[in-house]
């Protein structure tokens, strides 16, 4: 499954950062999920509201919250993992048969 993880740095995640450069932590995230099973396809940092972005296949729910715990436990930044649909996987979606009434109807 793909993912896209938004990481935004703490004070002393942004501090690490400044000691150790983007290309280390950039080695440390693809370590961590590569040792999970995982791939990513790509890393880019960023300025503004948040740090980092990341691209990643993941075997599933479970190892891409595993891996949201471990970052925000360690205290360095926050984490935001975004499950990522294929348009064939929405077109899948649209057909199911699902019915809701909205509020008020």
């Amino acid at each position: 499954m793909k993912y896209l993880a938004i990481a935004t740095y703490t004070t002393q995640g942004v501090s690490g950062l400044g000691k150790e450069g983007g290309t280390r932590r950039a080695e440390v995230v693809r370590a961590l999920i590569e040792n999970s099973g995982g791939q990513v396809e790509s890393l880019y940092f960023s300025f503004g509201e948040h740090d980092v972005y990341v691209l990643c296949d993941l075997r599933d729910n479970v190892v891409a919250a595993a891996l949201s715990i471990a970052v925000r436990s360690a205290g360095g930044g926050e984490t935001i993992m975004i499950p990522l649909l294929t348009p064939a996987e929405i077109d899948e979606a649209a057909k199911l048969p699902v019915t809701y009434q909205a509020p008020g109807q």
